[in-house]
Parts: C-alpha cells; sequence; structure tokens
C-alpha cells in the first residue's frame, strides 16, 4: 500500500513540474524558425520608433506574447550598447513560456542595400550588431542581387563562405547560452544551412528593388522578403495601398517570394489574419489578439 502511495505523489510532483513549474522545452535557439521549419505563421512586435534598448525592458520582454521582437535601428539611433543591453535583459527575463532562452530579435540595421559596394562598406554595422546576440536581420531597401549577396556573405562565417570575423562570439554566445564554439557553427543562415539560427530578410520596398525583385529573393541565405508599403508608395508616387501600381507592386514581391521558396511578410490584424494565412503570408506584425487568432487557426500547440 505504501509503495502505492509513494508511486501516485511521484506520478502527481512529476506531473505537476512538468506541467505548471518548468517551461516548455525547444527544440532550437531561434523560436520563430523553429516555428517556420513546422509551417507555422509567425507573428512578431516592435515598432519603427524603435525598442527600448536597456536592459530593464529587455527583462520585461523577454515574456513577450510575440514570436519575435522587431527591433528598430534604422530610423531609430544606431546604438549597439542599448542593444546589447536590451539583449542581456532578455536572457535575464527569460526564459520563454516556450523554453527559449530569449524572444528571437530581428533587427533593421541602417543599411541600404542600394548596390554591392554600399553593403561592403557598411558590413560592420551587421557585424557589431550580431555580436550583441541578435537572431536575424533586415536588410533596407534591398535594390540589387549584388548588394543581397554582399550582405549575407556579410553575416555568414568563413566556414560557410562568408566573411564575418570570430570576434564577436564571445559576447553573442553568452545571450545563446552556449560556448564561443558552439555559436560559431550554429549561427549561421536559415534555410540555407539547415542547422543555422538566423534569419535573414530583405525589404524590397522601392522601385529599384521591385524591378529586381525576382533575382533579389533568389540569392542563397535570403528566408524572407517584406513589400514595404509605405515606402514603396513614395518610391512609386502614388497615395494608399489600394491604387493599382501598389497592388501590382505587392503581387510581384509576393509571387518572388513563392518562385524562390522564401516566406513573405505582411501586416496583419485580428480582422484579416486568417485570410492572410489562407493567402500564404507566413510572418507578420501582430497583436495579441491577432496572433492568438493566427494560432488558433493553424492549431499550434506551441506556447507563446
Amino acid at each position: 500500500m505504501n509503495r502505492w502511495i509513494i508511486a501516485a505523489v511521484t506520478v502527481g510532483a512529476f506531473s505537476v513540474a512538468g506541467i505548471d513549474a518548468q517551461p516548455a522545452k525547444s527544440k532550437r535557439v531561434n523560436r520563430a524558425i523553429e516555428l517556420l521549419a513546422d509551417g507555422q505563421p509567425i507573428y512578431y512586435t516592435g515598432s519603427h520608433e524603435g525598442t527600448e534598448g536597456n536592459f530593464e525592458q529587455g527583462v520585461k520582454d523577454a515574456q513577450t506574447y510575440a514570436d519575435y521582437i522587431s527591433y528598430d535601428m534604422e530610423h531609430a539611433p544606431f546604438d549597439v550598447k542599448g542593444l546589447a543591453d536590451y539583449m542581456r535583459g532578455l536572457a535575464k527575463g527569460g526564459p520563454t513560456k516556450s523554453g527559449h532562452r530569449t524572444p528571437a530579435v530581428i533587427v533593421n540595421v541602417p543599411v541600404n542595400g542600394t548596390d554591392e559596394a554600399t553593403v561592403r562598406a557598411n558590413a560592420w554595422m551587421f557585424h557589431q550588431v550580431l555580436a550583441t546576440g541578435v537572431h536575424g536581420i533586415l536588410l533596407c531597401h534591398a535594390d540589387t542581387p549584388g548588394a543581397v549577396r554582399a550582405f549575407v556573405e556579410a553575416v555568414r562565417f568563413p566556414a560557410h563562405g562568408g566573411r564575418r570575423g570570430v570576434h564577436g562570439n564571445t559576447t553573442a554566445s553568452r545571450i545563446w547560452g552556449m560556448t564561443a564554439e558552439e555559436y560559431g557553427e550554429k549561427a549561421d543562415t536559415w534555410p540555407l544551412n539547415p542547422n543555422g539560427e538566423l534569419l535573414l530578410g530583405l525589404k524590397l520596398e522601392d522601385k529599384y528593388a521591385l524591378e529586381n525583385a525576382d533575382a533579389n529573393s533568389k540569392v542563397p541565405g535570403v528566408a524572407f522578403a517584406e513589400w514595404g508599403p509605405g515606402d514603396m508608395a513614395f518610391s512609386l508616387g502614388v497615395k494608399g495601398q489600394n491604387a493599382p501600381q501598389m497592388q501590382a507592386a505587392r503581387a510581384k514581391v509576393f509571387a518572388a517570394t513563392k518562385a524562390s521558396k522564401i516566406f513573405f511578410l505582411n501586416s496583419m490584424n485580428a480582422d484579416n489574419v486568417v485570410d492572410m494565412i489562407k493567402e500564404g503570408v507566413m510572418i507578420g506584425p501582430a497583436s495579441q489578439q491577432a496572433a492568438e487568432i493566427g494560432r488558433k487557426y493553424t492549431k499550434r500547440t506551441m506556447p507563446w
């Protein structure tokens, strides 16, 4: 009789610890990649006014509902120390409810992909941002294939055909919770490297990028692209997303991502998130309400 009581208590304690006390176990460092690899749409938070780059805000944001945090340095200050403090705060406030050490963080870096030379001259910005332990980068105004190729090379290590130096591995690896050597193996572009943990995206957001949308999207190492309606409208000289030129631009970028088998990013809300998913949109900025509707529709099992 005592043995059965002990067994029941042990099973009950394990159940409580496994369900209530312990966070879920993650398969990867980058939650966004883990979900995309499982065919699940992902939802991000953040703003073009810039995420607060400080330790305390990072601690708070570690429990975000979102699958990744968009950190703006394109139109907000290029403050690498603030970003580093923020990443340390995320690590302090983690793990997430999904069992990841931190939420994934993707940074808009203030480098315009106008041409290859421009990207190569400003590659130091990618290196400094990656050294803080972020999980991806967006190339703004990704206009030419040469610029996109230079972008991918700047992010990858020489062992993978890139040009990134290794001296930022120590600081980045602390955020990822691993050794510098392990970081050097995992910090590569996905899905080009199936074991990579970095997401690279393109902003095909002006008439020049639009002209090269097909070629830009086909560059190996890129995982997703967006059409940037705000800047696209300025570039095309039109007002409103419903203008025929705007709808044609969105359709062209969307088609390019499909042809290249990369993911398409588009704005979404609680009223249209299901329709967006049905259309094939896999990444989008979304409120908590919209994210919950989308997760329910796709029967996602991963907790926040």
